[in-house]
């Protein structure tokens, strides 16, 4: 029974989160509230490795929610459900496209995609900043409210987002810079 979850939860997230990985998180954090398969602290950890590592980060999540909820054949089964979607839909597309590619519809639907999925990405942007830069535990067991923010954190993300701003190199160098700082820092 746990399979067939798992592979239709990741089927909808691969049918609905056009535009990329980062259009599969708010679907990813509804799945954490429905479902005890993984906390929010496993997938915030999972987004870190999945974009640090090759492949896409649906497909990575899908494969580590898998396996965490039913083995090895979970995280195959969470994997097939992720992109048995994007399967069938570029099949139709490679398909029919040259047929209707000039169909004023057709062009009108995919700008009409273009501004929902910078709101998906945008949306799934907040919760990461959210989750990451805030500590509302801390506040709560306090009540101060310089304990909402967690400093650290926003000082980690200023630098980086001026270092690259201003020196342009490949975001993996960012990546590892970060998680060096997280090692030594004990962040």
């Amino acid at each position: 029974m746990i399979y067939i979850h798992l592979f239709f939860e990741f089927f909808k997230i691969g049918m609905f989160s056009i535009g990329g990985g980062l259009a599969t998180l708010p679907f990813l954090y509804q799945m954490v509230d429905k479902y005890s398969w993984i906390t929010s602290e496993d997938l915030l950890n999972m987004i870190a490795v999945a974009e640090s590592t090759p492949g896409p980060i649906g497909i990575n999540t899908a494969t580590f929610v898998g396996y965490k909820a039913g083995s090895l054949l979970g995280g195959i089964v969470a994997t097939m459900g992720i992109i048995t979607p994007a399967i069938v839909i570029i099949s139709l597309i490679v398909h029919y496209f040259m047929k209707f590619n000039e169909n004023p519809i057709v062009r009108a639907g995919f700008n009409g995609i273009r501004p929902a999925v910078v709101g998906l990405i945008g949306a799934a942007g907040f919760e990461v900043a959210r989750v990451t830069l805030f500590d509302p535990q801390h506040y709560t067991t306090t009540h101060n409210f310089l304990y909402l923010l967690d400093y650290k954190a926003i000082l980690l993300f200023t630098v980086m987002l001026f270092a690259m701003n201003k020196y342009k190199k490949h975001p993996i160098l960012y990546i590892v810079a970060s998680a060096i700082i997280g090692i030594v820092f004990k962040y």
